[in-house]
């Protein structure tokens, strides 16, 4: 499955200069915030995919206007075609204010979530804006990774992490790393085509959870 990964920039190739051909073959939209609403409604329209998104610590705007015609995945795990999504937005809490989150609340945001990972027996891709701590994140309190998605990551080891946050011009930007449980962590800043293989995600009603498998066969949508 070829996704298209945007966080952080609103790239001028995408928008500016939009041509169809060059997402050609992409199913998923993937956004890791800190976004115009406008860009992903744009995107949105032009290539009439479905877009699923996290906020950003800089997307209050989306409180008055949410980018219409996408799917805010913020604290759930999302289908499509048989690919576990799980969204978890914000940055590390630097000051006061809204999706700033602290290591330890951002642990209680991964418990609520960990019935659901249960039942969907893991998921395939960990969607966030700040990236795991020690992996292409920075010292400074702002930049600094979350220590929980590293251990997330260890524990249920998913195909693919998509970040943003940690921009280009900071200086020794790493487009992609290797985590040590299998994970393939890309940031996404600006924009990024990725693939994630069949094999890497189980089909649709084949994750070996019985009771989600059964769950998905009758339910039968996709975003």
């Amino acid at each position: 499955m070829k996704l298209l990964a945007i966080a952080d920039h609103e790239s001028a190739y995408l928008w500016d200069h939009f041509d169809k051909t060059a997402l050609e073959g992409v199913s998923l939209i993937l956004s890791c915030g800190d976004l115009d609403p406008s860009y992903l409604e744009f995107l949105v329209t032009m290539t009439n995919l479905p877009l699923f998104y996290v906020r950003g610590n800089h997307d209050r705007s989306y409180d008055d206007r949410p980018p219409e015609g996408c799917i805010p995945i913020d604290d759930k795990i999302v289908d499509f075609r048989g690919l576990r999504i799980l969204g978890l937005g914000g940055s590390m809490r630097y000051r006061n204010g809204k999706d700033m989150y602290t290591e330890q609340e951002m642990r209680i945001r991964i418990a609520k979530l960990r019935a659901g990972i249960v039942i969907r027996n893991g998921f395939d891709v960990l969607l966030s804006h700040a990236p795991a701590r020690g992996y292409g994140d920075r010292e400074d309190l702002a930049h600094r990774g979350f220590e929980c998605f590293d251990t997330l990551l260890k524990r249920y080891s998913p195909a693919l992490m998509v970040h943003g946050h940690i921009h280009k011009e900071y200086g020794g930007f790493r487009r992609e790393l290797a985590h040590p449980a299998g994970t393939r962590i890309v940031n996404a800043y600006d924009y990024q085509i990725l693939e994630i293989e069949e094999e890497q995600y189980p089909k649709r009603g084949e994750t070996g959870s019985p009771l989600y498998d059964l769950y998905t066969t009758i339910r039968k949508r996709d975003y």
